[in-house]
């Protein structure tokens, strides 16, 4: 293994510990704070923190495509985030964690829709599969799907649009670019709905929240630092560790249990996940990072 693919494991690893510790922060403020509003005060802080790099970037000249790339990954993540906050808030660190790695499941769909990739017998099946797993854990009823589940659900959609766009910014912008950006633009996009559902917060949580946009500014770097170090094969599987650190942290601080239910839906989840994400960068195929990386 060459010294890139390690250092980009190394921030993958930091990068899952740092996201772990943002759903613990944000579970623990609870529904108290409107999730619009919570998420938009955690993007003002992380702006007020990268704000020093803020300026020379406006004065950078920025081709018109990586403008617009800018603005639809800021505007994708930035509803996923109000969808991410208000599921945190109402189910368990653990089911936030694995309802999440279905992103690589989306990728490969958006795949199939937009550059009109085929798919084998056996994706077809890792995908069902995956879905299997889902179903699993968030244990749909007749009266529908719990809100805080079908809201993390829709969420990933949105985070998986937004993995995209930072992989293809990655190739040709920096670190600290990309995430003085996204930091800025889904400030933006999070004003009007924080105003609409505005809630006076506490001192105790303002620090909360800014302990979260600490957390998340330095997440969001890490994980740009590993996509620029090492290929999704290789950062993609390391990110599964963050179910490790979910664990963990909702059993110790909020008393979560892991069900059996809950461990055979997430491992078909993650197995599905790997197969598709190792199978999808296979020369035979397309490559997804061609979607992501390559113009």
């Amino acid at each position: 293994m060459n010294t890139n693919a390690l250092q980009g494991i190394l921030w993958m690893l930091l990068t899952t510990l740092l996201f772990v510790m943002v759903t613990a922060v944000v579970r623990y403020i609870g529904e108290a704070i409107p999730a619009a509003q919570a998420a938009f005060i955690r993007y003002v802080i992380g702006t007020i923190i990268l704000l020093p790099f803020i300026i020379p970037l406006i004065r950078k000249s920025i081709t018109r495509k990586d403008l617009i790339i800018y603005i639809f990954r800021g505007l994708a993540h930035g509803f996923g985030v109000i969808l991410w906050f208000f599921a945190m808030a109402r189910i368990p660190v653990s089911e936030v964690t694995a309802i999440g790695y279905i992103t690589p499941i989306f990728v490969s769909i958006a795949a199939f829709i937009f550059l009109k990739e085929k798919f084998s017998i056996s994706i077809i099946g890792a995908l069902a599969i995956c879905m299997i797993g889902m179903i699993i854990i968030i244990k749909p009823t007749p009266g529908g799907i719990a809100t805080g589940q079908l809201s993390m659900v829709i969420a990933t959609l949105f985070f998986a649009a937004s993995y995209i766009l930072a992989k293809k910014l990655s190739s040709t912008e920096s670190t600290l670019e990309i995430l003085v950006a996204l930091n800025f633009i889904v400030t933006i996009t999070l004003a009007p709905f924080a105003v609409v559902f505005w809630v006076t917060p506490s001192l105790q949580e303002v620090l909360f929240l800014s302990i979260v946009a600490l957390f998340a500014t330095a997440g969001h770097f890490t994980m740009t630092m590993a996509l620029k170090l090492a290929p999704i094969t290789i950062t993609q599987p390391i990110s599964y560790v963050q179910i490790v650190w979910a664990s963990c942290i909702g059993f110790i601080f909020f008393g979560e249990t892991i069900s059996l239910w809950f461990t055979i839906g997430a491992s078909l989840i993650i197995l599905s996940s790997l197969y598709v994400t190792y199978t999808s960068s296979s020369k035979k195929n397309k490559d997804i990072n061609n979607l992501v990386a390559k113009d």
